[in-house]
């Protein structure tokens, strides 16, 4: 079980926090600087050394594999246009990809993240897989993913993906209750989903939206019971194979995280992808400084 060959991306929620515009578009097309969400999540997969992913999809969702797929009508316009810059873009776009195989799931209805994760069941069979939420991305040296494959390799156990954040945002996290093992290292004794209470947080560790998956999760997601809102919870799941003795390690892992569940986060991080991109950033601080100097 020591390498990981599949990624799990879940991208099937309504994305209800981005109103109206996910009424026509998938919100893990939205864009971050020149590219979007869910392309910054397979390019961490691809620079993790990973070749397969299975997305699970709603039936309105389809276009984000269309994104992915080779157009040669759209290579034959630009072609017959003689526009060979934009051409020359296109098929290295499509050249990134074409050693990824992707498959996909359907998620009928968003009964949540356990639920998506366990339509993959038979997809995953008895291999551990990685799992990469769509609206959570990493700037890193090295790959979140990779970093989890890492501490997977060794002791191949199910890892979770950490991040420090400040104390009074714990109450939009899952928190976890740890044992630290080593510099970012630690084992997961107890998961705390969104601590009402921020003082009774277990620690400031929350869960982002990374993990390693063994197969023996799938197990557990069958008998976790749906919630009052009808939803299959992973944390619950995990937090029944805790109970049961099974090992579980958080890694806290290095890398800036760009959030992106709702607008505003969203919109920081496209202005921090958008400012920092190597080509446009120059341009584009200038721009806002000009623009903060004339709103003065």
């Amino acid at each position: 079980m020591t390498e990981i060959k599949k990624a799990i991306i879940p991208v099937a929620g309504l994305g209800t926090r981005f109103l109206p515009l996910t009424k026509v578009l998938a919100k893990e097309l939205l864009p971050l600087a020149d590219s979007c969400m869910v392309n910054y999540v397979v390019s961490e997969v691809k620079s993790s050394d990973v070749n397969e992913i299975i997305f699970v999809l709603s039936e309105k969702k389809s276009i984000i594999l269309d994104y992915f797929k080779k157009s040669s009508k759209i290579e034959n316009i630009l072609k017959s246009q003689e526009k060979q810059e934009l051409l020359k873009e296109l098929q290295e776009f499509e050249k990134e990809f074409e050693e990824i195989s992707f498959s996909f799931v359907y998620q009928e209805k968003p009964k949540g993240d356990g639920d998506a994760i366990l339509k993959c069941k038979n997809l995953i069979g008895k291999e551990p897989a990685g799992v990469l939420f769509g609206d959570d991305i990493f700037v890193s040296k090295i790959p979140v993913l990779a970093q989890l494959n890492q501490i997977f390799k060794t002791s191949e156990k199910l890892v979770i993906g950490l991040k420090k954040i400040a104390r009074e945002k714990l109450s939009s996290y899952g928190v976890v209750e740890v044992e630290k093992i080593a510099n970012r290292l630690y084992k997961i004794k107890e998961i705390v989903e969104k601590p009402k209470e921020i003082s009774k947080a277990p620690s400031d560790l929350a869960i982002c939206g990374r993990y390693i998956i063994t197969p023996d999760v799938f197990s557990y997601l069958e008998k976790t019971p749906a919630n009052e809102k009808g939803e299959i919870i992973l944390a619950e799941a995990l937090r029944a194979m805790l109970k049961d003795g099974k090992i579980i390690y958080g890694y806290e892992v290095d890398g800036e995280w760009l959030e992106c569940g709702n607008k505003i986060e969203w919109l920081k991080s496209n202005l921090y992808l958008s400012l920092n991109h190597p080509k446009y950033g120059p341009i584009l601080r200038e721009a806002f400084k000009r623009y903060y100097d004339k709103s003065r």
